[in-house]
C-alpha cells in the first residue's frame, strides 16, 4: 500500500514535469495566488475549480459525523523547508478508517497564519496531516493553534529545521504525535482542493473544532523559518455543504 500511495501522492503535491523549467508560484507578488492559473496551464484549476480549499467554516449541518479514530505514533523522518511550507514525512502507519477505507498518513506541514478560517476567525498556525489510500486518492486532516503552553510534539520539528531551503533533513527524535491533536477530536468536513498548485480537486477535508497550543517561541521559530507568510485565501464555497 505505501508504494502505491507515496507514487500517488508525489504525484499529487508535485510540480509537473516539462522540459521547460517548472512554473515558479509564491504566496505574494506577480506569481502569488491571484495569478497562480495564469503561471502554467496545468494550475487552471487554481481558478476555474469549484471545489476550492481553503475556506471560511461557518453553519455547518449537523449531520452525525462518525467519530474520528486516529492512531497515533512515532512518526517523524525527514523534514524539508521547501520555501513553501515546513514539511515532515513519515514512514509510519498512522492509519484511519474513514468512508470504509483505510487512509495512511504519509507527511504533515505547517502554514502560518492559518489557512482555513472558523467562524471568521484566524489562527497563528494550521497544521495538515495527508493521508493517502491504496487509490492514491487524499484525505487531509487539518489541526489549529493557538498560542499558549509549549507544545512538547513541536520540539524536535523545530530543533531539526534545516539551515537552507530545499534541504532534507533527518528527524533524529522519535516522539508522540497526540500532543499535535486536542483530547476532542470533534470535526467539519468539506469536499475541497490542494491549497497549492495545481489546486487539484477531490480531496476530503476534516477540519478539527478544538485548537491545541504552541509557544509564542515556537511560533517565532515557524515564522522566522518560513520568512513571509503561506497562507492561501479562503476561496468561495459554490454551494458546498459543510457537515460536522
Amino acid at each position: 500500500m505505501k508504494k502505491v500511495a507515496s507514487f500517488a501522492l508525489l504525484l499529487s503535491f508535485s510540480l509537473p514535469v516539462f522540459s521547460a523549467p517548472p512554473a515558479h508560484w509564491t504566496y505574494e507578488g506577480k506569481a502569488g495566488p491571484e495569478h497562480w492559473a495564469d503561471l502554467s496551464p496545468e494550475f487552471a484549476t487554481c481558478h476555474s475549480g469549484k471545489f476550492q480549499s481553503p475556506i471560511d467554516i461557518r453553519m455547518p449541518i449537523d449531520a452525525q459525523l462518525p467519530a474520528l479514530k486516529l492512531s497515533f505514533h512515532s512518526a517523524a523522518e525527514k523534514i524539508v523547508n521547501n520555501g513553501h511550507t515546513l514539511q515532515v514525512t513519515v514512514n509510519d502507519e498512522a492509519d484511519f478508517p474513514l468512508d470504509g477505507e483505510t487512509f495512511a498518513l504519509m507527511q504533515y506541514h505547517f502554514h502560518t497564519p492559518s489557512e482555513n478560517l472558523i467562524n471568521g476567525k484566524s489562527f497563528p498556525l494550521e497544521a495538515h496531516f495527508v493521508h493517502s489510500n491504496e487509490q492514491g486518492e487524499l484525505a487531509v486532516v487539518a489541526v489549529m493553534f493557538e498560542v499558549g503552553a509549549e507544545n512538547s510534539a513541536l520540539k524536535p520539528i523545530l530543533q531539526a529545521l534545516p539551515d537552507e531551503e530545499n534541504k532534507t533533513v533527518d528527524v533524529g527524535a522519535r516522539y508522540d504525535l497526540k500532543p499535535l491533536f486536542p483530547d476532542n477530536l470533534s470535526y467539519y468536513r468539506f469536499s475541497g482542493s490542494l491549497t497549492t498548485p495545481p489546486c487539484t480537486e477531490g480531496l476530503r477535508w476534516l477540519v478539527l473544532k478544538k485548537p491545541v497550543t504552541l509557544s509564542a517561541e515556537q511560533l517565532a521559530v515557524f515564522q522566522k523559518a518560513l520568512r513571509h507568510s503561506n497562507n492561501r485565501p479562503v476561496q468561495p464555497l459554490h454551494g458546498r455543504m459543510i457537515v460536522e
